[in-house]
């Protein structure tokens, strides 16, 4: 799963990228707004973790342009100020959370889990219940039946992972070489490919197709 972390002070950053790649997540570190920006609008990201005084573009003039560009993406802002008013400006753009430095960074891993959890419904361990009886763990990657682990590559889980985000609905292939391969070149064979990778793994029916809509995954709870 793949956090964007912006935050201009190195000590922050550093210790904070450290630790969420500890916990498994993939992280995307900047110290500017505007890098952040560049980012965002390229890559798909599972929550943003954006620092309020940053330089270039601030951390609520970044929320505007996300909300802006019709990004769902859940956002948690960490900010010095102790201004009721600034906090009152993050939600009213749509943040979804605060963290008041200095925080504890267990606080932040369960801040973290807790808008996971609350965003994607998933259920208290962060797994999606699928069809098949099959369980996905957002999270990890993990997907499982009856306790028997099907092996994903680290691609195939974000693939997994960007069609239970858009879960019960049809994603064109151009929509997945977009944000899963983050725009990068790849022919949509070898996106097929991936998929008829993914079903010899588990069963045909869990991505399903329709021509000219796309690829689905269902997701029971």
């Amino acid at each position: 799963m793949k956090i964007l972390l912006l935050e201009d002070d190195y000590n922050y950053n550093e210790s904070i990228k450290e630790y969420l790649e500890s916990l498994g997540f993939e992280v995307d570190a900047f110290f500017d707004g505007e890098s952040a920006l560049d980012a965002i609008m390229q890559k798909c990201y599972y929550l943003f973790l954006l620092d309020v005084k940053v330089p270039k573009i601030s951390g609520h003039e970044l929320i505007s342009h996300i909300k802006n560009a019709g990004i769902t993406t859940p956002i948690i802002i960490t900010t010095s100020l102790t201004d009721i008013d600034n906090i009152a400006i993050g939600y009213e753009l749509g943040c979804n959370d605060y963290l008041k430095k200095p925080f504890e960074l267990k606080e932040l891993e369960l801040r973290i889990n807790e808008l996971i959890k609350k965003h994607y419904k998933t259920d208290n361990a962060g797994e999606f219940k699928l069809g098949c009886g099959f369980v996905f763990n957002f999270t990890t990657g993990e997907l499982t039946k009856e306790s028997i682990n099907v092996n994903l590559t680290s691609k195939e889980q974000d693939l997994v992972r960007f069609l239970i985000q858009r879960k019960n609905t049809f994603c064109d292939i151009e929509v997945l070489r977009e944000h899963v391969w983050e725009g990068k070149e790849i022919s949509y064979a070898d996106i097929r490919m991936y998929i008829r990778k993914i079903r010899l793994k588990v069963n045909d029916e869990f991505i399903k197709s329709s021509r000219g809509l796309g690829y689905k995954i269902d997701v029971v709870s």
